[in-house]
């Protein structure tokens, strides 16, 4: 009688409930992870429309800063010729082409919108960053003003002021 070759289906049991038991303990930490890389880019994405917000201020005085977020960008697929209705500061994805459905990238929703009006002088601005599935693509929300400061925003709104008191504190650097 030969002596058989393999492995017996009780190894193989024990070797599948090994990977089940690392593959349990490791999920769960690849989504917390993912959900900080969407957060930091999301941040970094504020930041660049904190930077082409004062840009297009400074380069449209006219105007003041971007009536809407696809004023900063321009046209997907198309190249970007500056003018006051694409200032081709931002990149496409980020400026949602002009459609404010596609406004998602890295699992957040970017709006923008004016802030103070004077005359026909937008004099502040309000940008936003909320997830776009609570708690699986991000936990927290995060805005700016005109100020420059990402806040982080539990509730995606943003106000930074309320009766005269910082409502949010400013996102630790």
């Amino acid at each position: 009688m030969r002596k058989q070759k393999g492995f017996s289906l009780i190894e193989l049991l024990i070797v599948v409930a090994i990977i089940l038991i690392i593959a349990a303990i490791a999920i769960p930490n690849l989504l917390r992870a993912r959900i900080a890389a969407n957060e930091a880019s999301a941040v970094a994405s504020l930041r660049t429309i904190n930077t082409a917000e004062i840009t297009y201020a400074s380069t449209y005085p006219t105007v003041g800063f971007a009536p809407a977020l696809a004023n900063l960008g321009g046209a997907l697929g198309v190249a970007c010729v500056p003018s006051s209705t694409t200032a081709c500061l931002v990149d496409s994805v980020l400026s949602s082409n002009g459609n404010p459905a596609n406004s998602g990238k890295s699992g957040y929703k970017f709006t923008t919108g004016t802030g103070t009006v004077s005359g026909a002088l937008n004099i502040g601005y309000t940008a936003l960053a909320v997830p776009l599935t609570l708690n699986r693509t991000g936990i927290r929300g995060f805005c700016a003003e005109e100020d420059g400061v990402v806040r982080v925003d539990p509730l995606g709104v943003c106000s930074n002021t309320e009766a005269g008191i910082l409502v949010f504190s400013p996102l630790n650097q």
